[in-house]
C-alpha cells in the first residue's frame, strides 16, 4: 500500500508553507540570520511538538516564523517543500501562505511573495510540477489589519488565485471578514477559509454564505449536522481535510475516530492533505498512510480521494484534464475505477 499511495499522482490543496519549515531548516536559517532559537537542538524543538491544541501550535509556528528573513529564505522555504512534493508524486500544489505573519515583525510584504514565487515558477519548469497561489488573512487579526493586506497584494493580483482564511477559528466567526472577502471577490480572486475544525458547524454555513467559498478547509464537524452535509453532497462543495493535523491538535482523540472515509463514503468531496507537515508528522503521503493503517483505507476509496483533489483543485481544465487521464491510466494499472 505504501507504494500505491507514492505512485499515485496527487494534488494538495491545504499546505501552509510556513508549515513546512522543517526544524533543520528553521536552525539553518536562525544561523544565516543571527537568530537565537529558544531551544538548544533540533531534537529539543521536536520535543516540544506536543499540542493539546490549535492555540498551542499557533505560539510556535509564529515563533519559528521569526527565521524567515530575506526573499531566499522564503524560496528555500518553499523549494524544500517542492522537492518533497516531487519525491511523493504530487503534480499540482495550491499552498497558502500567511502575509501578516512577516509584515507584523517588519518583513515587507514583497519579501515573501517574491521568494515563495521564484520557487514555484522554478518547480514548474524544473520539476513539472504545476500551482496556484493562495493568500490567507490571519482571523485573530483586525478586519483592518486584513484589509491593508488585500491592499499590499494588488500588485501581484494576477499571481494570486485565491485568499483564505486561517489561525485561531474560536472567536473569530467568518462574518468577521465578510466585507474583505466581498472586495476580494471583486478583485476576482476566489475564496476558501477554514471551518469547522475546532469551530462549529455553523461556521461552514457561514463561510458558504458569507464569504461565497469555493471549497472548505477542513470542514470535518460538518458531519454533527445532517442538513449541511445534504448541502455539501448537493452544490459538491469540497472539503480539503488534513488526517494528521486533526489528530495532532486533538481534533479526534484517535485516528481511528476520524470521519474523512465515512464522509466519503456518504458522497462529500473531501480531499487529502497535510496542512503544517513539519509540525504534524507527515507529508500528503503520510495521511494517506494513516487512514489505511487506521480505518482500512481500500485502494478504491484512495483513488476516489485522489481524483476529489484533482476535480476540485483551481487548476485549468487542460491540466486537471491531464492530471486526471494520469490517475485513470494508474487506477487502470491496478484494477481500480475513478
Amino acid at each position: 500500500m505504501e507504494r500505491f499511495i507514492t505512485n499515485m499522482p496527487k494534488t494538495e490543496l491545504h499546505l501552509h508553507l510556513e508549515g513546512s519549515l522543517e526544524p533543520e531548516m528553521m536552525f539553518r536559517l536562525a544561523k544565516r540570520n543571527n537568530i537565537e532559537l529558544p531551544f538548544p537542538s533540533v531534537e529539543a524543538l521536536r520535543d516540544a511538538y506536543n499540542f493539546n491544541n490549535l492555540q498551542e501550535f499557533l505560539d510556535l509556528y509564529y515563533q519559528g516564523a521569526d527565521v524567515l528573513q530575506t526573499e531566499q529564505d522564503f524560496y528555500d522555504l518553499t523549494w524544500a517543500y517542492l522537492q518533497r512534493c516531487k519525491a511523493e508524486n504530487v503534480m499540482h500544489i495550491e499552498p497558502f501562505f500567511d502575509p501578516q505573519t512577516h509584515t507584523d515583525r517588519g518583513i515587507p510584504f514583497d519579501i515573501p511573495i517574491t521568494g515563495i514565487l521564484r520557487a514555484l515558477e522554478d518547480g514548474q519548469v524544473r520539476l513539472g510540477i504545476s500551482y496556484k497561489l493562495i493568500m490567507c488573512f490571519l482571523r485573530h487579526l483586525s478586519e483592518e489589519s486584513a484589509f491593508e493586506t488585500l491592499r499590499q497584494a494588488t500588485p501581484y493580483r494576477n499571481q494570486l488565485t485565491a485568499v483564505g482564511l486561517d489561525s485561531s477559528e474560536k472567536g473569530n466567526p467568518p462574518e468577521k471578514f465578510s466585507r474583505v472577502f466581498e472586495a476580494a471577490r471583486e478583485m476576482g480572486l476566489l475564496t476558501v477559509a477554514h471551518a469547522g475544525e475546532e469551530g462549529p458547524a455553523q461556521y461552514i454555513w457561514d463561510a458558504l454564505d458569507l464569504l461565497g467559498v469555493s471549497r472548505v478547509d477542513h470542514g470535518v464537524r460538518a458531519i454533527e449536522d445532517p442538513i449541511l452535509m445534504q448541502r455539501l453532497i448537493d452544490e459538491s462543495i469540497a472539503l480539503t481535510v488534513c488526517p494528521l493535523s486533526n489528530l495532532k491538535l486533538c481534533v479526534f482523540r484517535r485516528m481511528e475516530d476520524h470521519n474523512i472515509l465515512d464522509m466519503l463514503d456518504r458522497g462529500i468531496k473531501v480531499t487529502v492533505n497535510s496542512d503544517d507537515p513539519a509540525y504534524f508528522g507527515g507529508y500528503v503521503n503520510a495521511n494517506y498512510l494513516a487512514l489505511e493503517k487506521a480505518l482500512g483505507m481500500t485502494k478504491q476509496q484512495a483513488i476516489k480521494l485522489a481524483a476529489n483533489s484533482i476535480e476540485f483543485s483551481f487548476a485549468s481544465e487542460t491540466r486537471k484534464a491531464r492530471l486526471l487521464s494520469e490517475l485513470q491510466l494508474f487506477a487502470r494499472q491496478h484494477q481500480c475505477e475513478l
